[in-house]
Protein backbone atom coordinates (compact mmCIF):
# COMPACT_ATOMS: atom_id res chain seq x y z
CA UNK A 1 0.00 0.00 0.00
CA UNK A 2 1.34 3.21 -1.05
CA UNK A 3 0.76 6.59 0.83
CA UNK A 4 2.23 9.76 0.76
CA UNK A 5 3.35 12.12 3.62
CA UNK A 6 3.15 15.71 2.77
CA UNK A 7 3.65 19.39 3.71
CA UNK A 8 4.15 22.83 2.82
CA UNK A 9 5.30 25.77 3.70
CA UNK A 10 3.91 29.29 2.66
CA UNK A 11 4.10 33.16 2.87
CA UNK A 12 0.86 33.58 4.94
CA UNK A 13 -2.42 32.14 6.57
CA UNK A 14 -4.92 32.97 3.73
CA UNK A 15 -4.45 31.68 -0.30
CA UNK A 16 -7.73 34.50 -0.36
CA UNK A 17 -5.41 37.28 0.36
CA UNK A 18 -2.29 36.21 -1.79
CA UNK A 19 -0.56 34.13 0.22
CA UNK A 20 1.74 31.54 -1.64
CA UNK A 21 3.22 27.81 -1.60
CA UNK A 22 7.28 28.37 -1.28
CA UNK A 23 7.81 25.14 -0.33
CA UNK A 24 6.80 20.95 -0.58
CA UNK A 25 7.98 18.45 0.91
CA UNK A 26 6.61 14.47 -0.13
CA UNK A 27 7.98 11.51 1.85
CA UNK A 28 6.67 7.60 0.15
CA UNK A 29 5.12 5.00 2.39
CA UNK A 30 5.39 1.45 1.61
CA UNK A 31 2.71 -0.05 3.79
CA UNK A 32 2.86 2.57 6.22
CA UNK A 33 7.02 2.64 5.96
CA UNK A 34 9.15 4.91 4.45
CA UNK A 35 10.88 4.14 1.30
CA UNK A 36 13.28 6.52 0.53
CA UNK A 37 11.53 7.72 -2.11
CA UNK A 38 10.97 11.81 -1.82
CA UNK A 39 9.84 14.99 -3.36
CA UNK A 40 11.32 18.22 -2.01
CA UNK A 41 10.86 21.64 -3.78
CA UNK A 42 11.21 25.13 -2.84
CA UNK A 43 9.17 27.33 -5.08
CA UNK A 44 9.63 31.10 -6.48
CA UNK A 45 6.39 32.75 -5.16
CA UNK A 46 6.57 35.95 -7.00
CA UNK A 47 5.98 38.20 -4.44
CA UNK A 48 7.69 39.10 -0.87
CA UNK A 49 8.07 36.61 2.22
CA UNK A 50 6.35 38.78 5.34
CA UNK A 51 8.57 38.75 8.54
CA UNK A 52 6.34 36.62 10.51
CA UNK A 53 6.59 33.70 7.69
CA UNK A 54 10.39 33.97 7.16
CA UNK A 55 11.05 33.42 11.10
CA UNK A 56 9.19 30.27 10.56
CA UNK A 57 10.29 28.26 7.93
CA UNK A 58 13.67 30.99 7.35
CA UNK A 59 13.03 31.00 3.26
CA UNK A 60 13.74 34.32 2.38
CA UNK A 61 12.37 36.53 -0.44
CA UNK A 62 15.91 36.49 -2.04
CA UNK A 63 16.73 32.86 -1.37
CA UNK A 64 13.24 31.77 -2.47
CA UNK A 65 13.56 33.93 -6.04
CA UNK A 66 16.48 31.54 -7.44
CA UNK A 67 13.96 28.99 -7.54
CA UNK A 68 10.77 28.08 -9.93
CA UNK A 69 7.73 29.01 -10.03
CA UNK A 70 4.42 26.57 -8.76
CA UNK A 71 3.55 25.80 -12.76
CA UNK A 72 7.05 24.76 -13.62
CA UNK A 73 6.86 22.07 -11.11
CA UNK A 74 3.53 21.27 -10.74
CA UNK A 75 3.25 18.44 -13.15
CA UNK A 76 6.55 16.65 -11.28
CA UNK A 77 4.69 16.83 -8.00
CA UNK A 78 1.18 15.46 -9.13
CA UNK A 79 3.30 12.69 -10.94
CA UNK A 80 5.11 11.64 -7.47
CA UNK A 81 1.54 11.61 -5.66
CA UNK A 82 -0.34 9.91 -7.70
CA UNK A 83 -3.27 8.76 -6.85
CA UNK A 84 -2.43 7.65 -3.53
CA UNK A 85 -4.02 8.65 0.03
CA UNK A 86 -2.06 12.32 1.84
CA UNK A 87 -0.98 11.86 4.96
CA UNK A 88 -1.32 16.06 6.11
CA UNK A 89 -1.18 17.30 9.16
CA UNK A 90 -3.98 20.19 9.19
CA UNK A 91 -4.90 18.71 5.65
CA UNK A 92 -7.57 21.70 5.16
CA UNK A 93 -4.87 24.07 5.21
CA UNK A 94 -2.09 22.87 2.69
CA UNK A 95 -4.82 21.39 0.44
CA UNK A 96 -6.47 25.14 0.19
CA UNK A 97 -2.97 25.97 -0.66
CA UNK A 98 -2.27 23.35 -3.24
CA UNK A 99 -5.58 23.87 -4.88
CA UNK A 100 -5.39 26.95 -5.35
CA UNK A 101 -1.91 26.89 -7.02
CA UNK A 102 -3.67 23.89 -9.38
CA UNK A 103 -6.06 26.09 -10.69
CA UNK A 104 -4.18 28.57 -11.34
CA UNK A 105 -1.81 26.92 -13.71
CA UNK A 106 -4.69 24.87 -15.12
CA UNK A 107 -3.96 21.44 -13.37
CA UNK A 108 -7.01 19.80 -10.93
CA UNK A 109 -7.60 20.06 -7.95
CA UNK A 110 -6.38 17.40 -4.91
CA UNK A 111 -9.54 15.89 -3.98
CA UNK A 112 -9.93 16.07 0.38
CA UNK A 113 -10.80 12.65 0.65
CA UNK A 114 -7.65 11.35 -0.43
CA UNK A 115 -6.09 13.04 2.60
CA UNK A 116 -5.46 11.06 6.18
CA UNK A 117 -5.28 14.27 8.49
CA UNK A 118 -2.95 13.16 11.54
CA UNK A 119 -3.99 15.97 13.49
CA UNK A 120 -7.77 14.51 13.77
CA UNK A 121 -6.29 11.30 14.80
CA UNK A 122 -4.18 12.67 17.35
CA UNK A 123 -7.21 14.35 18.31
CA UNK A 124 -8.89 11.01 19.16
CA UNK A 125 -6.08 9.73 20.33
CA UNK A 126 -5.08 12.01 23.13
CA UNK A 127 -8.46 14.47 23.58
CA UNK A 128 -7.67 17.65 25.16
CA UNK A 129 -3.93 17.08 24.83
CA UNK A 130 -1.62 19.59 22.44
CA UNK A 131 -1.15 18.04 19.13
CA UNK A 132 1.45 19.90 17.30
CA UNK A 133 4.16 18.34 15.45
CA UNK A 134 6.89 19.30 18.42
CA UNK A 135 3.96 18.21 20.95
CA UNK A 136 3.13 15.08 19.49
CA UNK A 137 7.27 14.09 18.88
CA UNK A 138 7.68 14.78 22.63
CA UNK A 139 4.67 12.90 23.53
CA UNK A 140 5.44 9.71 21.66
CA UNK A 141 9.26 9.96 22.02
CA UNK A 142 10.22 11.01 18.38
CA UNK A 143 13.60 13.18 18.15
CA UNK A 144 13.23 16.81 16.39
CA UNK A 145 15.98 18.09 17.78
CA UNK A 146 16.75 19.02 14.25
CA UNK A 147 13.46 20.83 13.44
CA UNK A 148 15.33 24.57 14.60
CA UNK A 149 12.85 25.86 11.95
CA UNK A 150 9.53 24.73 10.53
CA UNK A 151 10.80 22.95 6.76
CA UNK A 152 8.45 20.76 4.83
CA UNK A 153 10.92 18.08 4.02
CA UNK A 154 12.00 17.56 7.77
CA UNK A 155 8.42 18.31 8.84
CA UNK A 156 7.42 15.50 6.61
CA UNK A 157 9.81 13.15 7.45
CA UNK A 158 8.49 13.82 11.52
CA UNK A 159 5.48 12.96 10.66
CA UNK A 160 5.68 9.88 9.11
CA UNK A 161 7.28 8.77 12.13
CA UNK A 162 4.21 10.52 13.82
CA UNK A 163 1.75 8.74 11.54
CA UNK A 164 3.01 4.99 12.16
CA UNK A 165 2.96 5.33 16.05
CA UNK A 166 -0.73 6.81 15.76
CA UNK A 167 -1.74 3.89 14.08
CA UNK A 168 -0.39 1.39 15.83
CA UNK A 169 3.27 1.36 16.14
CA UNK A 170 5.20 -1.20 14.25
CA UNK A 171 3.09 -3.66 14.19
CA UNK A 172 -0.13 -2.38 14.42
CA UNK A 173 -1.53 -5.13 12.24
CA UNK A 174 -0.16 -7.76 14.17
CA UNK A 175 -3.18 -9.78 15.52
CA UNK A 176 -1.75 -13.04 17.17
CA UNK A 177 -3.60 -16.30 15.96
CA UNK A 178 -6.20 -14.36 14.41
CA UNK A 179 -7.21 -16.88 11.95
CA UNK A 180 -7.50 -19.35 14.41
CA UNK A 181 -9.54 -17.77 16.63
CA UNK A 182 -11.89 -16.89 13.77
CA UNK A 183 -11.86 -20.53 13.20
CA UNK A 184 -12.89 -21.74 16.65
CA UNK A 185 -15.52 -19.29 16.42
CA UNK A 186 -16.68 -20.43 13.91
CA UNK A 187 -16.41 -24.02 15.57
CA UNK A 188 -18.04 -22.79 18.47
CA UNK A 189 -21.29 -21.31 16.40
CA UNK A 190 -21.75 -24.67 14.24
CA UNK A 191 -23.01 -27.59 15.81
CA UNK A 192 -20.85 -30.42 14.68
CA UNK A 193 -22.80 -32.97 12.52
CA UNK A 194 -22.57 -36.84 13.34
CA UNK A 195 -20.39 -37.06 10.44
CA UNK A 196 -17.62 -34.49 12.84
CA UNK A 197 -18.44 -36.96 15.74
CA UNK A 198 -17.78 -40.24 14.04
CA UNK A 199 -14.59 -39.45 11.84
CA UNK A 200 -11.17 -39.75 13.28
CA UNK A 201 -8.82 -36.53 13.53
CA UNK A 202 -6.27 -36.11 10.74
CA UNK A 203 -3.14 -36.97 11.62
CA UNK A 204 -1.83 -35.10 7.89
CA UNK A 205 -0.02 -32.14 9.36
CA UNK A 206 1.30 -34.19 11.95
CA UNK A 207 5.77 -34.67 11.99
CA UNK A 208 7.68 -36.60 13.50
CA UNK A 209 10.19 -35.36 15.71
CA UNK A 210 13.63 -34.71 14.70
CA UNK A 211 16.38 -35.63 16.76
CA UNK A 212 18.55 -32.67 18.90
CA UNK A 213 20.82 -34.64 20.97
CA UNK A 214 23.30 -33.12 22.01
CA UNK A 215 27.12 -33.26 20.04
CA UNK A 216 30.33 -34.54 21.63
CA UNK A 217 31.83 -30.94 21.69
CA UNK A 218 28.66 -29.37 22.85
CA UNK A 219 28.97 -31.59 25.87
CA UNK A 220 32.20 -30.82 26.69
CA UNK A 221 31.64 -26.88 26.66
CA UNK A 222 29.08 -27.41 28.79
CA UNK A 223 30.78 -29.38 31.70
CA UNK A 224 33.84 -26.46 31.02
CA UNK A 225 31.25 -24.00 31.45
CA UNK A 226 30.06 -25.64 34.90
CA UNK A 227 33.57 -26.09 36.48
CA UNK A 228 33.47 -22.45 36.42
CA UNK A 229 30.75 -21.94 38.98
CA UNK A 230 30.72 -22.18 42.35
CA UNK A 231 27.52 -24.07 42.82
CA UNK A 232 26.08 -24.58 39.08
CA UNK A 233 22.13 -24.85 39.30
CA UNK A 234 22.51 -28.00 36.91
CA UNK A 235 23.97 -30.21 39.30
CA UNK A 236 21.56 -29.85 42.04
Amino acid sequence: MREIVLDTETTGLDPAKGDRVVEIGCIELINHLPTGEEFHVYINPERDVPTQAYEIHGLSEKFLSGHPIFSAVADTFLAFVGDDPLIIHNAAFDLEFLNVELVACGRPKISENRAIDTLILARRKFPGAPASLDALCRRLGIDFSAREKHGALLDSQLLAKIYLELIGGHQHDLVLGGENKVAMNAEEETPPTKSDQTSPPSLASVRSPRPHAPRAEELTAHEEMLALLETPLWNQ
